[in-house]
């Protein structure tokens, strides 16, 4: 059984690795968690020009048409560098509900600019409930002429702050069914949208938007109306695989930083790696990365063949969640003291650890899927 990565998923690794580590250095996620903006569009700009933006997008779109399975080796390294910034709601989020849903004109007209990394986009999906169920879809597009006006608030929307566009799930016919689900792409700089950024634990940026009476043009649906909960769902898979895999790369960072600090580190004159607790801690910690490794990919190879994963997708999720949580606590209780300071690397992990956790769906949320799937 051959696991291992194509030798184009190892020159991509490859030099998101050099990239990442030349560009996105611990000192500067920090500061970029600091900042109001939560990325640098010079550092944007360099991942365009490497394709990264467009990088499971067709080449009729602008993109290098590589798989989505491809993206998951990248975002395994941008979690490994703890990588901040609007990536995953705009290429995922964004890309792939134009690519799922979006009419001919919408993908020649926007694509191309997700691509180039010249527009960011964002998809508004979650309301005060903070639910992924369209039964707690609430804000409300109600047709007018040739438009649609939207009214309602969206919470913890990804980087709406810096958005050029968010695409919205509304309710457009009453009930609480999945039925009744329509997506409009809004330019987020319309009239009587109100974007509030929120205090988060690691810095990420998430937002309250309030659309207030905010006209769109029909022609800015997208998929067919009442019909938009299918494109959700589908794309909430692969950006919950996406974040599987900057999960798994965070948690291998936190393991390869305590497997030196344990060899390093000298107590009662000799490396703290030698002994047993010490070690145990870091075999629990590789079972971890790696049984998080195999999920990730088994849900990211099904997802990018275009075969059902629904289960293997919460697996993933509900697995690498808490495997990334007990792999920062072992990594603190390895460093110590030192570990918990703010200017060590560790607490980085564990912050953007707790963040993801509850991100497309807690593990708790994703078990009850897994069980579903099993007919119980």
């Amino acid at each position: 059984m051959d696991l291992g990565f194509t030798q184009e998923q190892e020159m991509l690794r490859t030099s998101a690795r050099a990239f990442l580590t030349a560009e996105c250095p611990p000192e500067t996620v920090k500061l970029l968690n600091a900042d109001e903006k939560g990325y640098k569009p010079e550092m944007w700009k360099k991942m365009s020009e490497l394709g990264w933006q467009g990088l499971a997008i067709p080449e009729a779109y602008g993109g290098m048409g590589m798989t989505f399975l491809d993206m998951a080796v990248l975002f395994e390294e941008m979690g490994k560098a703890a990588f901040p910034g609007p990536f995953l709601p705009s290429v995922v989020l964004g890309g792939f509900t134009l690519l799922e849903g979006g009419s001919e004109e919408q993908k020649k007209t926007y694509l191309p600019k997700i691509s180039s990394g010249e527009a960011i986009f964002t998809v508004a999906i979650t309301e005060p409930s903070v639910s992924y169920d369209p039964a707690d879809i609430t804000v409300k597009a109600t047709a007018e002429g040739n438009d649609f006006v939207i009214d309602g608030t969206k919470l913890f929307v990804n980087d709406a702050n810096v958005a050029d566009y968010i695409i919205v799930a509304t309710r457009t016919k009453a009930g609480t069914s999945a039925d009744g689900i329509t997506l409009f792409l809004v330019d987020a700089k319309t009239s009587g949208i109100q974007i509030t950024p929120l205090k988060t634990i690691d810095g990420n940026k998430q937002c309250e938007v309030i659309f207030n009476k905010v006209r769109v043009p029909k022609a800015n649906m997208i998929g067919a109306l009442n019909k938009g909960w299918t494109i959700v769902d589908k794309v909430l898979e692969k950006a919950t695989v996406a974040k599987c895999a900057e999960m798994l790369g965070g948690a291998q960072a936190a393991l390869d930083m305590s497997v030196a600090y344990a060899k390093e580190r000298i107590q009662f004159g000799k490396p703290i790696g030698s002994f047993q607790a010490i070690q145990h801690h870091c075999a629990n910690m590789l079972i971890d990365v790696e049984s998080s490794r195999f999920l990730t990919y088994q849900a990211a190879w099904k997802v990018s063949e275009g075969m059902d994963a629904s289960m293997e997708v919460s697996m993933a999720k509900a697995w690498v969640s808490d495997a990334y949580r007990r792999v920062t606590r072992l990594g603190h209780q390895i460093h110590g003291g030192i570990g918990f300071c703010l200017d060590h690397n560790m607490p980085l992990y564990f912050k953007h650890c707790k963040a993801a956790e509850s991100l497309f769906g807690g593990p708790e949320w994703h078990r009850e899927q897994v069980a579903q799937s099993l007919g119980l």
